[in-house]
């Protein structure tokens, strides 16, 4: 791409390396035993990958969220575990205290997590509130200088290894009656902070996702992310994270997408059916043209979005297009690379079964694709085409 920088091809050669020699030989096996690969993380971390679109001045690499799009990208067209290990915990765990914190609460945590030394964990999803957000009903109640927090998160990525989290919690009644919702910050080992059951899922298997209990948990008024003064604000906040996060499923939606082309790609040209290769036949060689052109226009979206975030711009609507394309069309190049595989890629022998099942929580997470035309779609209704 003309617009790339020598860094971001830097990066990209960079996470190249470390897939080629850390994450792919693995991936197979820690999606069949569903271990979390604690060990890859660690050494992320010590390269800085953990760090990309943090600022020097935090610990971070400094560079933007077009480098990180580039690198979560690089690491799902192998393992959609480990690339969503790595968005969630740039995404999700660092962003909000980077974006929304205290100095203290920034320079307390964020060096740490650039560097990989603590995981960050995010908790918004209840088991009565998913697409709707606002119907949480974890709530924290002051008490002096101290909330009591009470109430459970599900779908917590990380939330097994993260030292530290971020949550939503009602605060209290609005004058309309509607909740008033804060964010907090709190770190793992605190008393009343429960470790809940760990999810077994379809795809993203090596991925850590678990439920969080608040049990009469006390913490400190300090622990509002941002200081006391942001108290009521946290909604706000976390969907601002919320459409950060969507650029990252995107890249990872891209990613799949691009793996399923690249091994499909490979057995077309190896695989002899009729007396020549899959590839020479017609309907396969449109497949895997069909597979290029949207992993191509999906990648356009969602370094789009990534340089408008990068640039101080509004960037909801280009973010819910990049996350709504780049999932779907994650989870149609794996569909077709199964096709063009056949009963092989039906098997656990070959890689797209996996990309398959991975894919689709893309369309799932951080707002279903149902949710993102919403978004679309309402910005069209205030905003107009504006293309």
């Amino acid at each position: 791409m003309i617009y790339l920088t020598e860094d971001h091809e830097m990066i990209r050669e960079s996470a190249r390396e470390f897939v080629a020699e850390r994450v792919k030989p693995i991936a197979q096996d820690i999606d069949t035993s569903h271990e979390f690969p604690l060990e890859n993380v660690k050494a992320l971390g010590e390269l800085g990958f953990l760090g990309v679109p943090i600022p020097e001045e935090y610990g971070g690499m400094g560079m933007d969220n077009v480098a990180q799009a580039i690198l979560v990208e690089e690491f799902a067209r192998h393992c959609g575990s480990t690339a969503l290990t790595v968005a969630a915990h740039s995404s999700l765990g660092t962003f909000p205290i980077l974006a929304f914190g205290t100095e203290e609460q920034k320079q307390r945590y964020v060096p740490r997590l650039a560097s990989g030394e603590i995981i960050g964990a995010f908790g918004l999803t209840e088991p009565d509130a998913g697409s709707d957000a606002q119907g949480i009903r974890t709530t924290a109640v002051r008490d002096g200088d101290e909330f009591v927090v009470n109430g459970s998160k599900m779908y917590c990525t990380n939330g097994t290894h993260a030292q530290v989290i971020t949550f939503t919690a009602i605060t209290g009644r609005k004058g309309n009656g509607r909740s008033e919702i804060s964010a907090f910050v709190v770190e793992q080992g605190t008393p009343g902070l429960v470790l809940g059951k760990l999810e077994k899922k379809l795809g993203m298997r090596a991925s850590d996702t678990r439920m969080i209990h608040f049990e009469d948990m006390r913490i400190p008024l300090d622990n509002v992310l941002g200081g006391p003064e942001q108290i009521g604000v946290g909604f706000r906040n976390f969907m601002k994270t919320l459409e950060g996060g969507r650029i990252g499923i995107g890249s990872l939606g891209v990613g799949c997408g691009l793996g399923a082309l690249e091994r499909a790609l490979e057995y077309a040209k190896q695989r002899v059916s009729m007396g020549k290769p899959l590839i020479d036949h017609q309907e396969i060689g449109f497949k895997l043209a069909d597979m290029a052109v949207e992993c191509e226009a999906g990648r356009h979206l969602v370094y789009h979005a990534a340089m408008l975030k990068d640039a101080g711009r509004p960037y909801g609507r280009e973010a819910a297009m990049a996350k709504l394309f780049g999932s779907e069309i994650g989870s149609r190049c794996a569909d077709r690379a199964i096709q063009v595989l056949g009963g092989y890629g039906y098997t656990r022998e070959y890689d797209v079964e996996r990309i398959y099942r991975d894919a689709k929580l893309n369309e799932i997470g951080e707002g279903t694709s149902e949710i993102q035309r919403l978004i679309i779609s309402r910005s069209l209704l205030a905003d107009g085409v504006g293309l």
